[in-house]
């Protein structure tokens, strides 16, 4: 098994904090794992994107040009990276940062409607766990368990208390997750 995984937006929607939860999950599972982080020097409301892979053996390069799933959260991202998901492979988005209609027919489409339930639910702070939810009902990678392992190495001590927040977070989003193509 191995993923290689892209997740993109804007700064600020916890792009990089997913990315290294993911990553975190994989050690908790006994997998190997990669974490590579790109932003601009705006960080906050400019663009960034996080290339993640897990896999049982060992990663030769973190560096990747084609993906087997892509999670994109604004149009920028998916202008950028729609097209680098491998034929066959998983695009997820959160179309309320998309504009234009999604173009590629040879891989699986999802839908989530993460910013939306995020605030319906009054739980914007964790919007990026609603998505991780709807990553992990498609591609059931690693475990809910190791998951809140990995949220709980990554947060602060102080912001434990956000760990059931983050958890029925997650429920929502393999709740709400929806196959388009």
């Amino acid at each position: 098994m191995k993923y290689e995984i892209i997740i993109a937006g804007f700064g600020g929607q916890g792009v990089l904090s997913m990315g290294k939860i993911l990553a975190y999950s994989g050690l908790m599972g006994g997998k190997e794992v990669s974490w590579m982080p790109s932003y601009g020097p705006e960080q906050r409301g400019g663009t960034a994107n996080v290339t993640v892979i897990i896999s049982d053996e060992r990663i030769s390069s973190p560096v990747l040009n084609e993906y087997d799933i892509a999670i994109i959260l604004n149009q920028p991202s998916m202008d950028k990276f729609e097209a680098k998901v491998k034929p066959g492979g998983i695009l997820i988005y959160d179309d309320y940062g998309i504009q234009k209609p999604l173009t590629r027919n040879d891989i699986e489409i999802y839908r989530i409607a993460a910013m939306d339930t995020a605030t319906a639910l009054d739980m914007q702070k964790t919007f990026n766990m609603i998505v991780l939810g709807g990553l992990l009902k498609v591609v059931p990678m690693v475990s809910l368990d190791n998951v809140m392992k990995g949220l709980k190495k990554t947060l602060p001590e102080r912001h434990y208390s956000t760990l059931p927040a983050n958890e029925e977070a997650i429920r929502k989003g393999i709740e709400i997750i929806q196959k388009v193509k």
